[in-house]
């Protein structure tokens, strides 16, 4: 029987160790969209104790500790941090086999360097002894993230944001490097038309732009864009339902807009004409700063009513979407190719039974200047754990060339959250170990292989984003 999180924890072949230890181990870290908060980056935040750090943003323990009968007095309420603790111990023991489980016992090891297994038992013990680590220097944000040798992080920001934070990051002797990512969603957000044009205030403030009409709003996005770009950025992310690809003419464009601004409702179609108009005109101001592009498709979020109308967004009542995507994708892709304004583009889809379909359109976009231009993006939330990983990989392989994917991130608000990039190259590793021992793969590439590993794990995203 083999023990519960030693050196080889996934490593199922000796070929998968070696692969593992000699390669992916050794590569630094890049993480190229996170959800980090910049300010407590700047300030070399320290947090008061283990439930501030784990469970103060986390809403995927949230979620679990929800499933496990946890009041939410435990959980988002004002209960004492040791309370919520004893509760997500508990509910802990009860998450074996999920991803949570693996996750958190690796931030355990790997960060506090606890081995011991978290349950009700341990509990106290754990958290007497992660706390007292965390009052130390050794253990404020920017020393953990050096210790887990991260060499870049790309947060995500609004136009709106002053990026002051970023300013002062520099300013600190801080070695990983920290990037802005500009996150234009609410730019395009028509559904809630009060809530619409108060970000609308928001931006002219940012930009010194009066937005009268499509014309000013595009002017002051493009004025954030170039000052985005001034402050370091070179990736921008997009968190959609789906793509948007309806036709429309530019004078359509500028009615829906001026409705839009006057608060008057838009019917379906119009509010896909205005995102589709957004989301080329955002895509092409990426193209002309050569950005990468992301988009994170397939999410429905706050799906239930009550808990957004008392927590608001992001607090763990999010899921999986099954929205059209195909033609709206190919249209979009398509509009910006033929006029030559397509970046560098990565999709991560949420419904796995989009995988094949993502991969396959992706590919139908390289143009032979870059390799792996279009990236088929790493398994995102939901699809986060063992199975939605291998699925990913494999799905790559089978329909492109893995040997160029940019390889992991961890999408995560906390600064816990690095052994996912170990995570995941255990995984890859695992599976292209078992493939060479399998006969599948030959042994006398397993130099080519472990270069591979070293180039998925770090060096293709390096080269890819420019870091």
């Amino acid at each position: 029987m083999k023990t519960f999180l030693d050196s080889n924890f996934l490593l199922q072949t000796e070929t998968a160790q070696q692969l593992y230890h000699e390669h992916a181990a050794k590569m630094p870290i890049i993480d190229y969209h996170c959800h980090l908060i910049p300010k407590q980056i700047a300030e070399n935040y320290q947090f008061a104790d283990l439930t501030e750090i784990w469970l103060g943003g986390d809403h995927y323990k949230w979620r679990a500790m929800r499933a496990n009968g946890v009041s939410e007095d435990y959980i988002t309420g004002d209960k004492p941090a040791y309370a919520k603790f004893e509760k997500w111990a508990d509910t802990l023991e009860h998450a074996l086999r999920n991803p949570l489980y693996h996750w958190t016992h690796l931030e355990l090891s790997r960060v506090f360097g606890v081995d011991k297994v978290l349950n009700p038992q341990t509990a106290r013990e754990i958290y007497d002894e992660c706390t007292a680590k965390l009052k130390t220097p050794e253990f404020r944000a920017q020393a953990i993230m050096e210790r887990m040798n991260v060499k870049v992080v790309c947060t995500t920001d609004d136009p709106v944001d002053s990026l002051e934070y970023h300013a002062a990051i520099r300013q600190t002797s801080l070695t990983t490097k920290v990037y802005p990512a500009w996150r234009p969603d609410k730019s395009m957000a028509v559904e809630n038309l009060n809530v619409y044009n108060e970000y609308l205030t928001k931006l002219e403030a940012a930009s010194n732009v009066t937005i009268l009409d499509f014309k000013d709003l595009l002017k002051a996005l493009q004025l954030r864009h170039d000052y985005f770009a001034s402050q370091g950025c070179r990736v921008s992310d997009h968190g959609l339902t789906t793509f948007y690809g309806t036709s429309y003419t530019n004078s359509e464009i500028e009615i829906i807009f001026m409705k839009a601004r006057m608060k008057k409702p838009l019917s379906g179609e119009e509010m896909d004409k205005f995102r589709s108009a957004m989301l080329y005109e955002l895509a092409k101001m990426d193209a002309c700063s050569n950005w990468v592009q992301q988009f994170h498709i397939g999410a429905t979020r706050n799906n239930n009513a009550r808990m957004f109308r008392k927590l608001g967004p992001d607090t763990g009542f999010d899921a999986i979407a099954d929205a059209e995507v195909a033609q709206p994708m190919i249209n979009l892709l398509s509009r910006l190719d033929d006029e030559e304004l397509l970046a560098k583009t990565i999709v991560y889809n949420l419904n796995p039974r989009d995988n094949e379909l993502i991969a396959s359109i992706i590919y139908s976009f390289n143009d032979g200047t870059v390799p792996g231009k279009m990236q088929y993006g790493a398994a995102w939330w939901f699809l986060d754990q063992i199975h939605g990983m291998e699925k990913q990989l494999n799905d790559l392989s089978d329909l492109g060339l893995l040997s160029r994917f940019v390889g992991m991130l961890t999408d995560s608000r906390s600064f816990l959250s690095y052994p996912r990039h170990e995570y995941f190259r255990r995984i890859l590793c695992n599976v292209l170990g078992r493939e060479v021992e399998n006969g599948e793969l030959p042994a006398c590439e397993l130099p080519f292989i472990g270069k591979m590993v070293e180039d998925i794990c770090y060096n293709n995203a390096k080269t890819y984003f420019g870091f």
